[in-house]
Formats: structure tokens, C-alpha cells, sequence
């Protein structure tokens, strides 16, 4: 089964393509330009050519399932976030519907589903993937949504809490967000289903199921 990684090049998307690849798990990375490709290249990792705020539809050959972890980036502004993390993520949803993929795998965020409750930068992002995920349960795909915690750049501690703790220092690394994401892609039963990502002290393979 090959999953397309739509957002390959951020910080989770090259994680998780890593480790796909030394799992022996099919990907193709999705990248905006030849700029980005080098470090693909360098690890032997398929990838295609495609934009988020262009035509992106032949990325979709020959894969049977997908993942959204693109996201705009905190240094722009509500309008890149409008179109990358919301419509992006939608256009993707319909492509995948349209086409029969097996999955669409998002990576989304906690507490998505109170934007305003979020800090006020943070909330056009929150708003997006409040839209972005109402869209994917009712689209016609099947789905798995992960809603991590706030991200650090810690190395992977292999732990994880199934529910969130009162503290406000509970959040998740980007490296096991990624190992997380191996973990779906390695669970094709796995369908119409969400979770929430913290680090704790629990199996992922028992949380995720």
C-alpha cells in the first residue's frame, strides 16, 4: 500500500518519510519544488512534484492511501493558512474521494474544535483544521485524524498518554507525532477513528487501535 505524504518536507512530514523508508513502507513524498528534493534524494525516498496552491491532483497515482501533515508555517499569515492548512486540506479530501483511496490520514491539532479558546494568533489555524476535519468525516474516504498536543523538537520518547492531563506543560514531540503516524500507516484496519497525541508512558500500539 503506498501513501502519498502531502506536507513532506515540514518537520513531521521528513520524519515520518524517514521512517517509512527504513520500515520498508511505500511513500511518495509530495514536495512544493526541485529545491526541496535533495534531501529526498539523498535517501533513496520517492517523491513527486506538487503544489498546495497549484494543481496537485496527478500526486495521487498509483497510491492507496494519503497523508495531510502540510501546514502554512507560523511565520505567515491567516490568508497562506487559508489556503494551505483549510482548502488544501479539503481539495485533498476530495481528490482522495474521488480517486477510492483507502485512507486519509490527517494530522490535525488538540482541541481543534474550540478555535476561539485558542490563543489569538493561534486561531485562524485552529478555525482551519476545525473546517478541514469537519469536512474529512463526511467526505467519502475513510479517515484516521491525530490531534497532537503542542509540538516540541525533543527526541522520540516512544511514550504516550491516551487522555490529557490537567498540566499545562502536557504536550508531544514531533518525533513521535511521526512514529505515530508510521504506526496508522502500518494499521490499515484502522479506519474511522481520531486520537489524541501526548507523550506519557503508554504504548502507542495500545492507545491507537
Amino acid at each position: 500500500m503506498t501513501t502519498l505524504v502531502i506536507g513532506a518536507n515540514g518537520q513531521i512530514g521528513k520524519q515520518f518519510c524517514e521512517l517509512a523508508q527504513q520500515a520498508g513502507e511505500p511513500i511518495k513524498a509530495m514536495i512544493r519544488d526541485e529545491s526541496q528534493a535533495e534531501w529526498f534524494s539523498e535517501r533513496q525516498i520517492p517523491i513527486i512534484v506538487a503544489d498546495l496552491e497549484g494543481e496537485f491532483e496527478h500526486a495521487f497515482e498509483d497510491c492507496d492511501q494519503v497523508i495531510f501533515t502540510a501546514g502554512s508555517g507560523p511565520h505567515t499569515g491567516p490568508d497562506k493558512t487559508l489556503i494551505i492548512d483549510l482548502y488544501g486540506a479539503i481539495r485533498a479530501a476530495d481528490i482522495a474521494s474521488e480517486k477510492g483511496l483507502d485512507r486519509y490520514i490527517m494530522v490535525s491539532a488538540i482541541r481543534a474544535e474550540h478555535p476561539l479558546e485558542a490563543p489569538e494568533k493561534m486561531r485562524p489555524y485552529m478555525a482551519a483544521k476545525f473546517a478541514a476535519d469537519s469536512h474529512l468525516r463526511f467526505a467519502k474516504v475513510p479517515h484516521v485524524i491525530l490531534k497532537p498536543g503542542p509540538l516540541t523538537n525533543e527526541k522520540a520518547t516512544h511514550g504516550f498518554a491516551g487522555t490529557m492531563e490537567a498540566s499545562p506543560e502536557q504536550s508531544i514531540t514531533r518525533a513521535d507525532v511521526a512514529h505515530a503516524l508510521l504506526h496508522v500507516v502500518k494499521t490499515p484496519t484502522l479506519k474511522g477513528k481520531e486520537f489524541t497525541l501526548l507523550n506519557g508512558k503508554e504504548r502507542i500500539s495500545d492507545l491507537v487501535r
